[in-house]
């Protein structure tokens, strides 16, 4: 901060320049902040000598900014609009209305909004927002009302209910498969091109794990494609680049539209699964309530629904590996 101030000299300049760049006017600019023309001209003056270089035109009737001015125009006025925009997420997460629900990119884009029109026609006073984030917070100290996790179900400091079992199956775009043929012995899969997840701040099983539990040997040698986020795994699969490792749980709509296909049998149930969790210590709205229950109501409903993408009797790891030396 103190190097900033040495560069512009206050703050408040920036808030005066800000003003004058947007309206083209020192006059227009003093009358919105509530203070003298000459004022606004000399925050400016500062402002330009701290800088060291001109900002605005200026002619008898009118101001312009110059390419330098242009520049850091842009700047503070993207920075103000961004505070603008969290101070009022801020000041809206303490409406009683208001609930947020923290997911990973692909839960909130595959399992969420596909869901979000029937939420509104059966909780149309409910303010709800989604909040996508690549880390575990804790959703007391962010305001959260209720977040998604994967994980045995067990957070101190937290109530938590199942969403979905943990179910892990290699998935592919059909003009892949067609182009590749029919996978037919799961001890093949690791000479196919891979679509992997690097995710960097928390643990995700990958395709080491996936192999190591079905009894396949694989070397991850850094090769393949490599993606941080996982709603771009599967776009990545969508659009043929390879085989990528599918949550059936986020997957199902993909399969169901046909825009991905199992490879067939080869499921792995991992024991963890995905869960919606909120604070055990502060008590969450009503609205949160609402939504809370919508959530696992639609959980419940899709398991019983839920059809089954790999093949009838799909085995779990242990059979698959007992597959594999067939």
């Amino acid at each position: 901060m103190r190097e900033l101030e040495r560069h512009i000299g206050s703050l408040r300049n920036l808030a005066v320049f800000e003003a004058a760049g947007r309206l083209a006017s020192f006059s227009a600019a003093a009358v919105e902040l509530g203070i003298t023309q000459p004022a606004v001209s000399q925050a400016v003056r500062r402002l330009e000598a701290a800088i060291g270089a001109r900002l605005f035109l200026r002619s008898h009737r009118a101001i312009s900014l110059t390419d330098a001015g242009e520049r850091l125009y842009q700047d503070v006025a993207d920075g103000f609009a961004r505070i603008l925009a969290t101070s009022r997420q801020i000041g809206r997460a303490r409406r009683p209305d208001h609930v947020t629900v923290l997911a990973s990119t692909a839960f909130a884009t595959w399992w969420m909004v596909p869901r979000l029109a029937e939420f509104r026609a059966q909780h149309p006073g409910v303010d709800l927002r989604l909040e996508t984030l690549d880390k575990d917070l804790d959703i007391s100290a962010e305001q959260t009302s209720l977040a998604v996790r994967r994980g045995s179900g067990h957070w101190p400091g937290y109530e938590s209910a199942l969403i979905a079992p943990e179910r892990l199956a290699p998935v592919a775009s059909p003009a892949f498969l067609a182009e590749r043929g029919p996978l037919r012995r799961l001890r093949d899969l690791p000479r196919w091109p891979l679509v992997h997840l690097d995710e960097p701040h928390r643990f995700r099983p990958g395709w080491r794990e996936y192999f190591a539990k079905s009894g396949v040997g694989f070397r991850d040698d850094g090769s393949g494609l490599r993606l941080n986020d996982y709603a771009l795994v599967l776009q990545a699969a969508m659009a043929g680049e390879g085989v990528a490792l599918g949550w059936l749980h986020v997957c199902e709509r993909p399969l169901a539209q046909g825009w991905l296909q199992s490879l067939g049998a080869w499921e792995w149930r991992t024991g963890d699964g995905f869960y919606l969790v909120w604070s055990a210590t502060q008590p969450i709205s009503t609205h949160a309530v609402l939504t809370r229950d919508w959530i696992l109501a639609e959980a419940a409903r899709t398991a019983v629904m839920r059809r089954d993408w790999t093949a009838a009797g799909a085995p779990d790891a242990a059979t698959s590996a007992r597959s594999r030396r067939r």
